[in-house]
Parts: C-alpha cells; sequence; structure tokens
C-alpha cells in the first residue's frame, strides 16, 4: 500500500513539475505567448463551427453523382465548409467553373429552404427544405417519347 501510495505522489509532483515547466517556456518565449493568448482569446470562442453536410446528405448526393459519374457527364467535385454555407460543386473538367453548386444554407431553412441547386451561371434550379427533391433536378431520367 505504501508503495502504491508513494508512486501516486511522485505522479502527481511530477506532472505538476512538467506543468510548471511549460508554463515557464510559454511566458519565456513571446511568439509562443502571443500563439497560447489568442488561441484562448475570448473572440476565438464566440466563432461559429462551420456549416458541413451531414453523412445522410452526402450519400444522397453522391449517389447522384456516382450514377453521373457512371454515365460519363461528371469527373470532379470539390466541397466548401464555410461559415454560413457549405457548397459541393460538381465539374465536368477540373480546370472549368462548376456545372452545379448543391448548397446548403442553414440561415434560408424557415424561408425558401435550406438546400438549393445552382447553375455556373448563377440560375437556382430548385430550392427546398427536402434533399431528395432538389438533388433529383440534377438526375436525368429517361422519357419515352411517342410519335
Amino acid at each position: 500500500m505504501s508503495e502504491s501510495g508513494t508512486v501516486d505522489q511522485l505522479d502527481n509532483q511530477s506532472a505538476a513539475g512538467t506543468a510548471e515547466r511549460a508554463s515557464a517556456k510559454v511566458q519565456d518565449n513571446p511568439a509562443v505567448y502571443r500563439l497560447h493568448a489568442v488561441q484562448n482569446s475570448p473572440a476565438r470562442q464566440n466563432i461559429p463551427p462551420a456549416v458541413a453536410f451531414n453523412r445522410h446528405e452526402l450519400q444522397i448526393i453522391l449517389n447522384v453523382y456516382g450514377r453521373q459519374v457512371a454515365a460519363g457527364e461528371w469527373r470532379d467535385y470539390a466541397l466548401d465548409f464555410g461559415s454560413l454555407t457549405a457548397v459541393f460543386s460538381i465539374f465536368r473538367r477540373s480546370s472549368e467553373m462548376p456545372l452545379y453548386r448543391i448548397v446548403k444554407d442553414p440561415r434560408l431553412a424557415r424561408k425558401q429552404g435550406m438546400y438549393s441547386v445552382i447553375t455556373a451561371t448563377g440560375l437556382i434550379l430548385k430550392r427546398g427544405q427536402d434533399l431528395d427533391r432538389v438533388v433529383a433536378v440534377l438526375d436525368k431520367k429517361l422519357k419515352l417519347v411517342e410519335r
């Protein structure tokens, strides 16, 4: 019993010593101190998290994307997560402007709808609350044509 108690006391003392040494290093080096101050500043803690697509939303988008890649229509995509919107951009080639952008904007959730599909020219093809219905505009179905 006394050995484990001694070991615990030594561990606590060494941990406290390590923390004191780290604190002294931060205060000794002005660059590290400024970085530490910026990382823990109240202004940095008030930054809202980035808007992102969740797993279910990505599954819906990537299902349509996969079908179009298999058909040879699309070749590349990009994901952008900002503080206000999340964007899934679709490209025919990686060197050009996106053909379509699927945008998630939570600020519009109670208005026109959180999701929208936007063309390269800025035309909004579809906007709504249900991502399945919004993305369906991109999924070209074959139609029967009668003579």
